[in-house]
């Protein structure tokens, strides 16, 4: 790296819960840092032997409360003045890799965005509704709050764009995958029935109608995102995001019904 922004300033956040079938392909393109703080809630499969096996890694154990007090309870943790924060299934492409290595960020910028390309085991899309996030950031500048079933991170200051794009590749077992999205479900409903008249993006708007969403990210994804090109693992990949606008929708109509 340059001067002004060198490897050892980084360092590299991962948050882990029985992650075996992904953490090793993960950890494979960051053989480059010379940091790695994996925060875990108490993985019972080969995750932890996994991560013992890398070098320059450490990991914590926290009881899970929620995503937002998990990476601040990491970020509370590192001393290096940059971090890379990444899910257990976000794979950096070498494109990025390179990007990230040359950089000499002005002294206003805070934090840069990355955008996604999706793969269904090792398969990439076309296309996908993962929204680009801000993944390197200056730790000082960086706080996590929880939004619906996931959470951000706010920046203090400016965030630019990077070209490089990670390739989110989840190959965790699909009753993993139901039982995650149970979970988010319920939460999204939780948030979205907290929010007044006219707040929310128009996502969230979209989704209190209940019946409008499943039909319009169906449509989205296979036609304009251009998944139908993509054989059955891009009809995998609609299927699953229809999946989970229905699931919402019956656990918002569900706390209707309830009169929560």
């Amino acid at each position: 790296m340059k001067e002004g922004f060198p490897i050892e300033e980084i360092t590299v956040l991962l948050l882990t819960y029985n992650e075996q079938e992904n953490i090793g392909n993960v950890l494979k393109k960051l053989s480059w840092a010379k940091q790695i703080l994996v925060i875990d809630s108490g993985s019972t499969d080969d995750t932890l032997r996994l991560l013992e096996e890398t070098p320059n890694l450490r990991y914590l154990y926290r009881k899970f409360d929620s995503f937002a007090q998990q990476c601040n309870f990491g970020l509370a943790q590192i001393k290096t003045d940059w971090v890379l924060s990444l899910d257990a299934d976000y794979l950096l492409s070498d494109a990025l890799i390179e990007e990230i290595q040359h950089l000499d960020p002005d002294p206003e910028i805070a934090g840069y965005r990355v955008g996604f390309i999706y793969a269904v085991y090792g398969k990439p899309l076309r296309g996908t509704i993962y929204p680009p996030r801000t993944v390197l950031y200056r730790r000082r500048a960086a706080h996590y709050v929880d939004e619906g079933h996931g959470h951000r991170v706010s920046i203090a200051g400016r965030v630019s764009d990077l070209q490089g794009k990670i390739i989110h590749d989840d190959r965790k077992p699909l009753d993993r995958w139901f039982s995650a999205q149970c979970t988010y479900a319920r939460r999204e409903a939780d948030y979205l029935e907290q929010l007044e008249a006219g707040e929310g993006d128009r996502a969230d708007q979209l989704r209190k109608k209940l019946w409008l969403m499943p039909g319009i990210v169906f449509f989205y994804t296979l036609l304009y995102k251009g998944c139908i090109l993509d054989g059955w693992p891009g009809w995998f990949y609609v299927m699953q995001r229809t999946l989970v606008e229905f699931m919402i929708a019956v656990a918002l109509l569900d706390r209707r019904l309830r009169g929560n």
